[in-house]
C-alpha cells in the first residue's frame, strides 16, 4: 500500500506538470461564441520584416517598435510617390522665378531649347514660354498670343484649361482671368474665367516656327502677351520676356532628402481643398502638415532619406521597366513603343480610381498635362510615343549604333521630330550637338526611295547621314520620344506605325 501511494503521488505530480506546460485555455462561459478562423492573430508571426511576437494579441515592446518603423517607412515611400507631381511643380516654380518676378515674367526660349537647359523631356522644335502665376494678392489676367498651343496646370499639377489652338480661344488669342481659390466677387465680362484650386499656377505654351525661323513667333509673343492684376485691366502692361536660350539652367526637381523640404513648402502655402484628405493625411503622418513645423528627429530623417532613395528608384522602374503591357501602344505585340499616359491625362484606371503607377511615372518623367497630349484630336494637339528599349527589349547603350525607320507618309498635319534624352536627367542628352534631334522641319533630312526615313542613334554618324543622326555617349543610357504634331487619322487607327529601333552592327 505505501508503494501504491508513492506511485499515485508520482503520477499526480506528472499530470500537474503536464498541465502547466499546456497553453492556458479560457473557460467556456455561457456567452461564448466560437471564433471564426482569421479573427485572432497568432502570438508568433514570421513576416518579411522579421519575427513578430505578441502576447494574447498585444505586440511586445520590441515588436511594436519594429512595426512603427515599418509603418513609417511604408507611408514615407507612398507619400514620396504621391508627392512627385507637387514637387515637380515646385521645382518648376523656383526655376522660373530665378529669371524674374512672379506675375510678370515670361521665360521664353527665343532660339529654342538646347541641352544646356536641363528640363524634363523638352523639345527643340517649338518656342517655349514658361510663366508662373500667384493669385494670393489678386486675380491675374494673362493675355495669350494667337497661334500658340498650351495649357494651365495648378500647383498639384492637375490640368485646369488649355490655351491657344486647343483652348477656348481656338488659336485666336484671348484673355484668361485666373482667380484665387474661393473667389466670390463679381467677375467682369470679356474674359475666359479660370478657377484653379491653388494660388500657384503654371502657364505654358509653345509658339511655332514660320518657314524655319523663330523670329515671327517670338515677335507675336512680344506683341500680344500681357500679364497683370485684374485691377489694372484698363491699363495693362506687357509681360517681361527673358530669353533662356543658351543659358545653363536646371528645371528638374531634386529627388534626395531636399524633396521633402519642397513638398512642405507647398503644403504650407496652398489651401488643402485642392488635394484630398487621404493624400494630405499621408503627408501629415510623416510630419508634413499645414500650419505645423516640419521638424523630423534623427530617426525620422533616416527613414525619409531612405524613402527618397527608394522612391526615386521606384519611379525609374515605373518609367524604364514597366511590368504591364497596358503601358504600351501595341499591348498585343512585342512592340516597345510606350504610352506617355496610362490612365489618361487624369491618370485613372477607371472613373474615380487613380492609376498610381501612371501618375508617378509621368510626373517623374515629364511636365505639362493636357488632354491635347493624350486624347484623339485629329490634326490638332500632339502625340508622344516613346521608348527606352530596342526591338529585343534591351536598354539602349550609348556606345552602340541603332536605327529607327519611319514608314512613308508620317501622319502629321504639322511636323514630326525624334529627340534623345539622358536616362538620368530625363533631359536632352548633352553631346556636341546643339539639337539632339531629327525632324521633318529640317529639309536636309534624307528620305529613302520609298519615302521612309531612317533615323540613326550612336556615337558617330553613318557616312552621309549626319542630318538623320543623333549623337549618343558611350557608357550612358538614353531614351527617345517621337513627337507627332497635328496627328492624323492613320496614327489613331493604327494603320501607320513607327518601326522598332534595331541595333546596327
Amino acid at each position: 500500500m505505501p508503494r501504491l501511494k508513492h506511485l499515485l503521488l508520482i503520477v499526480a505530480g506528472s499530470v500537474a506538470l503536464a498541465t502547466l506546460s499546456l497553453p492556458v485555455r479560457a473557460e467556456t462561459y455561457k456567452m461564448t461564441t466560437e471564433i471564426a478562423p482569421g479573427v485572432e492573430t497568432p502570438d508568433t508571426l514570421q513576416t518579411s520584416i522579421g519575427t513578430l511576437k505578441l502576447d494574447s494579441g498585444v505586440p511586445r515592446p520590441e515588436t511594436s517598435e519594429k512595426l512603427w518603423d515599418n509603418l513609417d517607412r511604408s507611408r514615407a515611400l507612398q507619400a514620396y510617390l504621391l508627392a512627385i507631381p507637387i514637387v515637380n511643380q515646385a521645382g518648376m516654380r523656383d526655376s522660373i522665378l530665378k529669371f524674374g518676378p512672379v506675375n510678370q515674367t515670361d521665360v521664353i526660349w527665343e532660339n529654342l531649347v538646347d541641352p544646356r537647359t536641363v528640363e524634363l523631356t523638352a523639345n527643340d522644335n517649338t518656342i517655349y514660354s514658361f510663366i508662373w502665376i500667384d493669385t494670393r494678392e489678386s486675380p491675374i489676367v494673362v493675355e495669350i498670343p494667337p497661334k500658340v498651343l498650351g495649357t494651365i496646370n495648378d500647383f498639384w499639377y492637375k490640368w485646369v484649361v488649355d490655351v491657344g489652338v486647343t483652348g477656348p480661344d481656338k488659336g485666336a488669342g484671348g484673355k484668361y482671368l485666373i482667380l484665387p481659390p474661393g473667389y466670390a466677387d463679381k467677375v467682369p465680362e470679356g474674359f475666359t474665367v479660370v478657377r484653379p484650386t491653388t494660388y500657384g499656377t503654371w502657364v505654358v505654351f509653345r509658339s511655332f516656327l514660320v518657314d524655319g525661323k523663330t523670329e515671327p513667333a517670338v515677335q507675336g509673343v512680344r506683341d500680344h502677351l500681357k500679364i497683370y492684376p485684374l485691377a489694372e485691366k484698363d491699363n495693362p502692361k506687357p509681360a517681361t520676356l527673358v530669353n533662356a536660350s543658351g543659358v545653363p539652367a536646371n528645371f528638374v526637381m531634386p529627388t534626395d532628402y531636399s524633396f521633402w523640404d519642397l513638398l512642405n513648402k507647398v503644403i504650407q502655402e496652398e489651401p488643402p481643398e485642392g488635394s484630398d484628405p487621404t493624400t494630405l493625411g499621408l503627408f501629415a503622418s510623416i510630419g508634413i502638415e499645414k500650419g505645423k513645423p516640419f521638424a523630423p528627429d534623427a530617426r525620422m530623417k533616416e527613414i525619409l532619406t531612405d524613402a527618397a532613395n527608394i522612391g526615386a528608384a521606384t519611379a525609374r522602374a515605373l518609367a524604364y521597366s514597366a511590368r504591364n503591357r497596358e503601358a504600351f501602344y501595341y499591348p498585343d505585340s512585342t512592340s516597345q513603343w510606350r504610352l506617355p499616359f496610362f490612365g489618361g491625362y487624369k491618370f485613372q484606371s477607371q472613373p474615380g480610381v487613380s492609376n498610381l503607377d501612371g501618375a508617378a511615372f509621368y510626373y517623374f518623367f515629364a511636365t505639362g498635362v493636357t488632354p491635347a497630349m493624350e486624347e484623339k484630336m485629329v490634326g490638332k494637339g500632339s502625340q508622344y510615343p516613346w521608348t527606352a528599349l530596342d526591338a529585343e527589349g534591351k536598354p539602349f547603350d550609348g556606345g552602340k549604333t541603332y536605327r529607327l525607320t519611319l514608314p512613308p507618309d508620317v501622319p502629321v498635319a504639322d511636323f514630326w521630330s525624334v529627340i534623345v534624352y539622358d536616362n538620368q536627367t530625363r533631359s536632352m542628352v548633352q553631346t556636341d550637338q546643339k539639337a539632339p534631334s531629327v525632324t521633318s522641319q529640317n529639309p536636309a533630312v534624307k528620305k529613302n526611295a520609298d519615302g521612309s526615313v531612317d533615323v540613326f542613334f550612336g556615337p558617330k554618324a553613318p557616312e552621309g547621314m549626319e542630318s538623320n543622326w543623333v549623337q549618343t555617349i558611350p557608357g550612358k543610357g538614353w531614351f527617345m520620344i517621337l513627337r507627332l504634331y497635328g496627328p492624323l487619322e492613320p496614327w489613331f487607327d493604327g494603320s501607320w506605325k513607327p518601326g522598332e529601333i534595331t541595333r546596327v552592327n
